[in-house]
């Protein structure tokens, strides 16, 4: 850690909150440097005592199944997004989902109220596993498998090598792990070769799996299974 720091920047560095929710914390008085106020862009030095007063936000984390046809963000006129859902069936507010998932895709969103983990879960770089289970038009050849585990060739760029497991029961399914999320990614490797998706469900990020829960449907992530996540994430 290098000093000084912007506090807001000390605060995420600490696993305390994340920018935005210490600009908050700022805002409303709650964070004392060496025992007063902290002013917005205030710098702290090494050595410096940080302080939050009162209670932060308690933290959040839902595994939860969108369903065809919900929208991750940002709806169009009639369209419904998880945000609406959750208020409208449960009556909860104050989660969001952390990543996407398209319109014509089904399953596991993580959402949660902890700004902290959204740049670390996304991030590119990190290689966190994404599993899928995929149905495609025709039968998956030993061709096909061994082009999805090299890496595809999408519009000039080339996936990430990915693991392929194809169904014994049915020869058009198979499931599909794969460590990024460029935009409609699956849909596109499977178009450049010859295929097209029929459904598209994703069932695990990193260690959290989708489960028993229904589509629309949630369960909280807690215990073993957060600290696991979290760990991760090196997020304390």
């Amino acid at each position: 850690m290098e000093f000084p720091m912007r506090i807001n920047k000390y605060l995420a560095h600490n696993n305390i909150a994340s920018r935005r929710e210490a600009d908050v914390l700022i805002a409303a008085g709650k964070v004392l440097i060496n025992g007063k106020k902290a002013e917005m862009g205030q710098q702290v030095e090494e050595g410096d005592r940080v302080d939050i007063k009162g209670k932060t936000k308690s933290k959040t984390y839902l595994a939860y199944y969108k369903g065809r046809g919900i929208i991750t963000h940002s709806p169009s006129v009639k369209e419904t997004d998880i945000a609406t859902k959750l208020e409208t069936d449960y009556g909860l507010t104050g989660v969001a989902p952390v990543g996407r998932l398209d319109k014509d895709s089904e399953g596991l969103i993580i959402l949660s109220n902890d700004g902290r983990i959204t740049g670390p879960l996304l991030n590119p770089e990190a290689n966190h596993e994404k599993e899928y289970e995929v149905l495609v038009d025709k039968r998956v050849s030993g061709m096909f498998v061994r082009a999805m585990q090299n890496g595809v060739d999408i519009e000039g760029y080339r996936t990430k090598p990915a693991k392929v497991a194809p169904s014994q029961k049915n020869d058009k399914r198979f499931t599909l792990i794969i460590t990024e999320g460029k935009k409609h990614q699956i849909r596109r490797m499977c178009a450049a070769l010859g295929f097209q998706v029929q459904t598209l469900k994703r069932t695990r990020v990193m260690n959290i799996k989708l489960g028993k829960i229904k589509p629309n449907q949630f369960r909280k992530i807690e215990g073993s299974e957060l600290d696991t996540l979290l760990k991760s994430l090196k997020i304390k």
